[in-house]
């Protein structure tokens, strides 16, 4: 495939007024002013190029998001005909545009149970927000303010606004103020560290326990809400034990609180489903979080979708619904998600990710066998690889050692684009891959690992 042109420019120019001007989202800013920048210029189909004109395959699709690959001519021209047909006007009280009400209506059709009820933002963090003011809002209606507590979960990520930043993994929000009061951690369905020596089911019994645990300790009248992904992302792809979620929800309602699933990641086709939580786990929740794959990355937009009981409580008389944002529903984006859900509709791609998935999960298995490797864990086009100084006792790597890093540097060298999270790599790969792509993506892993391990051994580092 040949690179896109863009227009010239001067070699260096973007790294020199990054490091004069940029402040990079969830980085080491003192590493960085001694790190190399890699500047992706130019992107189509399922890889990306940097200035020199060197291809890599994008093994982490943006940001979990690229599901439908990059440089689509119809995305393009979806979302200039709707510049140029109306390019933004508010959404504020009773005004509202065509592609914004087209794609609420499309939101409701995918959703579970009766989630009919969509408001906009741009962001994950912004609809993950937006659920829990709507929780707490909703609760205050009811006359029932006590009701603010919120349970989450170690691993998780939400955002990184105030309030998801508190809801996500404490580790996060280190030396940053983050809330305390309400929000509560329960242990991440975490198999591989929390569950060690226990079958699937007892640890799903002890988690089911813990949350009860909690919930009782808390007072059930207390707890307005849980929040869970249905497999964690950004926490290291943690896949839950089989009937977690069903167990969960079955628990909360039980005790009457709500249960929101935050499906950034997993929705729009990476699990092979449109929306997850009912056609993968089995759940209906209240409210479900979406963005990333809603777009596949060409302009920012989430919804947090509501169930008609939850709305016939927040549009009863006598308050007013204040949340929302100045690019709620902006008319750009909601085309952009449009064309973008119909082309994965036409192109099959959640059965293409069914079909597909499970090879990237078989290229893959192989690396628990090398040294460095501890764990290989996720499912379909949502895979992780997490690394350890000694196996037995699945010991981490100090920080310093980099490891994420060392082998998202070494893939890198071999045209590969992966995640480095700490002592995880993490892939989130277009769904349009082909099967030469993603063998290509086990290949270049196994040397990558084999390469570090080598590198490690030379500095004196022991393993094992």
């Amino acid at each position: 495939m040949n690179a896109p042109q863009i227009s010239p420019r001067e070699t260096g120019l973007t790294e020199a007024l990054d490091r004069r001007h940029l402040m990079h989202p969830f980085a080491d800013l003192h590493h960085m002013a001694q790190s190399e920048r890699t500047v992706i210029a130019r992107a189509k189909g399922n890889y990306v190029w940097d200035e020199s004109g060197r291809r890599f395959l994008d093994g982490l699709g943006g940001m979990w998001c690229s599901n439908i690959g990059h440089g689509r001519e119809e995305m393009a021209d979806a979302i200039s005909e709707q510049v140029r047909t109306l390019d933004y006007y508010s959404p504020f009280d009773d005004l509202c545009n065509p592609a914004m009400a087209d794609l609420g209506a499309k939101l409701a059709s995918y959703a579970p149970g009766d989630l009919n009820r969509v408001i906009f933002s741009t962001c994950g963090s912004t609809a993950a927000d937006s659920a829990i003011r709507i929780v707490h809002h909703y609760w205050h209606r009811l006359g029932q303010p006590q009701r603010q507590h919120i349970l989450t979960r170690h691993h998780a990520y939400h955002g990184s606004t105030y309030i998801t930043a508190s809801l996500s993994d404490p580790g996060y929000c280190d030396g940053w103020l983050r809330e305390e009061g309400f929000v509560h951690h329960l242990q991440s369905p975490y198999i591989y560290r929390n569950g060690r020596g226990m079958s699937e089911a007892e640890f799903c019994d002890v988690l089911i326990a813990e949350m009860r645990s909690t919930i009782e300790s808390i007072g059930p009248d207390r707890v307005a809400c849980f929040i869970g992904e249905p497999i964690q992302g950004s926490g290291g792809v943690i896949v839950p034990p089989a009937g977690y979620h069903q167990r969960s929800l079955e628990l909360c309602h039980s005790y009457g609180i709500l249960y929101i699933s935050d499906e950034v990641v997993t929705a729009f086709g990476r699990l092979g489903h449109m929306i997850a939580s009912e056609a993968r786990f089995g759940i209906t929740p209240d409210i479900i979080t979406c963005a990333k794959g809603l777009t596949s990355g060409y302009v920012p937009l989430a919804a947090t979708i509501l169930s008609d009981r939850i709305h016939e409580v927040l549009s009863a008389p006598g308050a007013y619904f204040n949340n929302g944002f100045t690019y709620s529903g902006h008319p750009v984006a909601c085309r952009a998600a449009l064309k973008n859900i119909e082309i994965i509709e036409r192109e099959k791609l959640c059965e293409r990710v069914t079909r597909m998935g499970p090879l990237l999960e078989e290229v893959l298995a192989p690396l628990r066998e090398l040294p460095l490797v501890g764990d290989v864990r996720g499912s379909r086009f949502m895979m992780c690889v997490e690394y350890v100084q000694d196996k037995e006792e699945r010991r981490l790597f100090d920080g310093s050692t980099r490891i994420g890093k060392r082998i998202w540097r070494n893939c890198q060298k071999r045209d590969l684009l992966v995640r480095p999270l700490e002592h995880l790599n993490v892939f989130s790969p277009p769904l349009t891959l082909e099967e030469d792509e993603i063998r290509f993506i086990g290949r270049v892993m196994h040397d990558a690992v084999l390469d570090t391990a080598d590198e490690l051994t030379r500095e004196g580092v022991r393993f094992g």
